[in-house]
């Protein structure tokens, strides 16, 4: 087995209750997402990452978890993750499971008998937002108040408490024994708050959250290196990888999770923010080559995910996420893969309110459920899905597209094999305005963002749309080869 696979990987995330539904209840589950193994190494996929499975009350998609140790009654057993893992490391996949670090749900057994400890109570609240809305504290029948930087229903773990640290080690530890061949961290950046709890401040009325423009006491606090340090050697004990789900203010505060000591990968949600332009995607290439060069690993790149609306909804149209995903697989690094997206499916934003189960969209009205409606692998896959399917889903289900060559789908898998052959560093090319071009080796890349038709050198080896007499028109990339 190669130990730097992950260097250029495509990984495939399968958020479990929507991928596929083996038992036929309208939720998906381990022994559907094995049955959908075969056409996974179809695609062309190297790795697949499971979002949670766990034990959990599902208040929060699973990332609220009671039991770190074993599958969710709805999502099977212990034995159906065995059984996938080995299917899938028979197929030549690796699998990479989600770790929830920064909580647990207010259901786990070490809340729920009163392990204060563990969690961080206060006698009073300090100023700090919940990422879902609202205040991040909730106060118990004693008069005091618990943290949770997401929902009421994920309690922050303490971090200080060694108690903790030696826990979750056990359970890195109790799933490498199973086989799975990395992790991916949840809010990697967000274990360890500041001394005293000191209030966060507001900008223009509200706290930064998330996405890593500011400093805030409660994300990037340099004690969470330790955590990543004590846990390098365990997972270089077992050949596994860790991947970090941190949102940062710089490259030098991103480059400190990555390291021979710390972490192999962060993902770069900056490529995924970029607008569909040509001078955002420039930008935040290079900005993230320099990232890659910084730390001395390859980056990620992810066009859409769980937590972000469908990269066909937020460009406008199927023909631009095509060509932005044509972009991505040429990129040196890693690329990210979310379930459906390669059947070019896009946001399902009329939902019922009702059906709506996003704690963001009970406290704030946003809502990422529209991005977790199940996959339309044929007309009748699903019974009572948990979700409604939209009816023009129908005209693109996974069989469809099977049978079909010029299908979003085929594009996928053709890109996919394609990019085996792609290596060598990135060098831009002179190109106009609006259009981006640059070369790998012997392969060039074409994006079209301008408003005319641009020319095109080497042959084709792949459009993500028809060309116009040999030239390629706005919105459409290309591979070529000299």
């Amino acid at each position: 087995m190669n130990d730097d696979w992950w260097r250029n990987a495509v990984v495939y995330q399968v958020y479990p209750r929507s991928f596929a539904d083996g038992n036929g209840d309208g939720v998906g589950d381990l022994p559907g997402a094995r049955e959908r193994l075969p056409y996974l190494a179809w695609l062309g996929v190297d790795a697949i990452w499971l979002s949670p499975f766990y034990t959990s009350p599902l208040h929060d998609g699973g990332y609220d978890v009671a039991d770190y140790r074993d599958v969710d009654p709805r999502f099977g057993t212990l034995h159906d993750f065995d059984l996938l893992v080995r299917d899938a490391h028979e197929l030549g996949i690796r699998v990479i499971v989600d770790i929830v670090p920064n909580h647990s749900s207010n259901e786990h057994p070490w809340f729920k008998e009163g392990r204060r400890d563990w969690y961080i109570f206060r006698d009073r609240p300090n100023d700090w937002e919940s990422v879902f809305g609202g205040p991040a504290w909730t106060q118990v029948e004693d008069g005091q108040w618990y943290l949770h930087l997401f929902d009421p229903t994920q309690p922050d773990l303490n971090w200080e408490n060694p108690a903790v640290r030696a826990e979750f080690r056990d359970i890195l530890r109790f799933w490498l024994d199973r086989g799975v061949d990395g992790f991916r961290i949840d809010v990697a950046h967000g274990m360890i708050k500041a001394d005293g709890l000191p209030d966060a401040g507001t900008n223009d009325g509200r706290q930064i959250e998330m996405l890593g423009r500011g400093r805030l006491p409660y994300f990037d606090q340099d004690g969470v290196h330790q955590i990543y340090r004590e846990w390098r050697p365990i997972l270089d004990e077992y050949g596994a990888i860790g991947v970090a789900e941190a949102w940062v203010e710089s490259p030098q505060r991103l480059a400190r999770y990555i390291g021979p000591d710390e972490l192999h990968q962060a993902f770069n949600f900056d490529f995924l923010l970029a607008d569909f332009d040509a001078k955002s995607f420039r930008a935040v290439i290079d900005k993230s080559l320099a990232e890659a060069d910084l730390v001395g690993a390859p980056t990620t790149w992810v066009l859409s995910n769980h937590d972000k609306h469908r990269h066909v909804t937020r460009y406008g149209s199927l023909a631009r996420a095509k060509a932005a995903t044509l972009l991505m697989l040429a990129l040196p690094g890693s690329a990210y893969l979310y379930n459906g997206e390669e059947l070019g499916l896009d946001e399902v934003l009329d939902l019922p309110d009702e059906l709506r189960e996003d704690p963001a969209f009970k406290r704030t009205g946003e809502s990422r459920d529209g991005c977790r409606v199940p996959i339309p692998w044929t007309e009748d896959a699903w019974t009572r899905p948990w979700l409604p399917i939209p009816a023009r889903w129908m005209a693109i289900t996974a069989d469809k597209q099977e049978a079909d060559p010029d299908s979003t789908l085929n594009f996928y898998r053709e890109a996919l094999r394609l990019r085996h052959e792609l290596s060598g560093l990135l060098v831009w090319c002179e190109a106009p305005d609006g259009v981006l071009h640059f070369r790998r080796g012997r392969h060039h890349v074409f994006v079209n963002i301008s408003e005319q038709d641009t020319p095109i050198t080497g042959k084709v080896l792949l459009a993500s749309g028809p060309l116009n007499a040999g030239a390629l028109p706005p919105d459409t990339a290309l591979w070529s080869a000299e």
